[in-house]
């Protein structure tokens, strides 16, 4: 499989696939393809990945997609403006992401739940508890909210962010929350309760607009009728 990133702020990804090779993504994802595209809609596994699936933000069934008779070509569209990060997912690369931040795949990459063992933290940290977690082996494709910043934690060194700021990490890296102190800080600093800490060792993506964030940004502008 080959594929093209473009367009911005609305990015697509084009991949073109050769024959009888395959990509699964969620419902609605496929902006174009290709007349020899098949497409199969199924629960690509078991009760237990199709109610992971529904927890973890995504569609409880997926769409594969097959190349038939020859290459075929297949395009995926992000659904806010931003940008899509392509993932090679391994076995000793796994990928925890954002809910709703799964875009497409190759057949090889497996969807699943990721639950944070910090439960305070899922409640308190933005995103939830629930994550998605990418494993197995291919490309995945992950759509991230407005710009993406990478760091590189070292053992033991963290970083804090604010409330939905996190949009992947590796699995390598550990998520809690941190009570902002401070009468005056909680009530006057618009930051909220809580911040989200993340610990190394690992790799972080993070995002500069939150679709959370942009809604609340947007809402004092909103004509609200009588």
């Amino acid at each position: 499989m080959q594929y093209q990133i473009t367009g911005t702020p609305l990015p697509v990804v084009t991949c073109t696939l050769q024959e009888n090779e395959r990509m699964i993504t969620e419902s609605g994802a496929m902006s174009w393809m290709s007349p020899n595209m098949r497409m199969e809609t199924s629960s690509n596994g078991g009760i237990g990945k199709v109610v992971g699936r529904m927890f973890s933000g995504e569609s409880m069934f997926q769409n594969i997609y097959t190349a038939i008779g020859g290459q075929g070509m297949i395009a995926f569209a992000s659904s806010f403006p931003g940008t899509i990060i392509p993932f090679e997912i391994t076995p000793t690369n796994t990928i925890i992401v954002q809910k709703r931040g799964f875009l497409a795949a190759e057949a090889g990459v497996q969807l699943s739940v990721h639950v944070n063992q910090k439960i305070g933290s899922g409640f308190f940290g933005g995103e939830g508890f629930i994550m998605q977690k990418l494993s197995g082996h291919g490309i995945a494709f992950v759509e991230i909210d407005g710009s993406v910043v990478e760091y590189n934690l070292a053992p033991g060194q963290q970083i804090i962010v604010d409330t939905g700021i996190l949009a992947a990490m590796t699995e390598s890296c550990t998520m809690s929350i941190q009570q902002i102190r401070g009468a005056k800080n909680v009530l006057f600093g618009g930051e909220g309760l809580f911040n989200t800490v993340i610990t190394g060792p690992g790799k972080i993506y993070l995002q500069s607009m939150p679709i959370n964030m942009l809604a609340k940004s947007i809402i004092p502008y909103i004509p609200h009728s009588n």
